[in-house]
């Protein structure tokens, strides 16, 4: 089966991610079963498992990258932006040019790449080094900009594959706010792959736990803590805790299977 493009004009009772039926076999071993998944338009989900239940299968599958076994996939309007865990920014490049490739792929004339590049650039609060080249950034500075150059493909939905995971914890925390906001700023859907229950906790509307071998959805919650979220406060821990119990009951039952 494959991803499939839903009408721009049903946007309103669509989701932006219908996900139906979903199984994914790699030669004899099932990756992913059953599953069945709704990203409402502006939804933040993150999709949190173990190492190894097919997460950034499932993230691959919506982006287009792979095709199903069984099953439908349907995304809204055009193919997802894919943020991966490294920046994978062109080091020829500055940040402006790295931006600007994407605006040229979806398009835009010349005459208004920079301009749109150096707002994108702003919009990630990095206004000021469009004529930096990557190595002269940080680890975080140049995941802001590889956001930035995701934004610039002005699609419906973001698909973030553990974009924070080689960060120090500090730089990631900055990140996390920075994320939000530009999520509210934006109102694009996004699914968010990671296997950090803190960060789970603190970013997600939604949060979809995978179990493994094969990946199934194994519980939803559905999160109420207003944005911006603080990693040490008291409602975050008590959730990271609810789910981190779940987690490892899951991972214990797999160890028995």
């Amino acid at each position: 089966m494959s991803v499939v493009s839903v009408d721009r004009d049903t946007f309103e009772t669509t989701p932006t991610v219908r996900i139906r039926g979903l199984n994914k076999t790699f030669g004899p071993e099932t990756v992913l079963r059953g599953i069945s998944l709704d990203v409402a338009p502006g939804e933040f989900v993150c999709l949190l498992g173990a190492s190894g239940c097919g997460k950034t299968t499932l993230l691959y599958m919506i982006a287009g990258l792979g095709k199903p076994t069984d099953g439908t996939v349907e995304v809204d309007g055009a193919r997802p932006a894919l943020m991966f865990q490294e920046a994978a920014l062109l080091p020829w490049l500055t940040a402006a040019r790295n931006v600007e490739l994407a605006l040229r792929l979806r398009g835009v004339r010349r005459s208004e790449r920079a301009a749109e590049a150096q707002r994108l650039l702003e919009l990630v609060r990095l206004g000021d080094v469009g004529n930096a080249r990557p190595h002269e950034l940080s680890g975080g500075m140049r995941q802001r900009v590889a956001l930035a150059r995701a934004l610039g493909q002005r699609t419906n939905v973001l698909l973030m594959d553990e974009p924070f995971a080689a960060l120090d914890a500090i730089t990631r925390d900055v990140l996390h706010e920075e994320l939000v906001r530009v999520w509210q700023e934006t109102q694009r859907s996004i699914v968010f792959v990671t296997h950090n229950v803190r960060e789970a906790a603190v970013l997600g509307q939604r949060i979809v736990l995978l179990g493994s071998r094969p990946g199934v959805v194994r519980r939803e919650w559905q999160v109420d803590i207003p944005q911006p979220r603080r990693i040490d406060s008291p409602a975050v821990s008590a959730l990271a805790a609810e789910i981190t119990d779940e987690l490892r009951a899951e991972i214990a039952g797999r160890a028995q299977r």
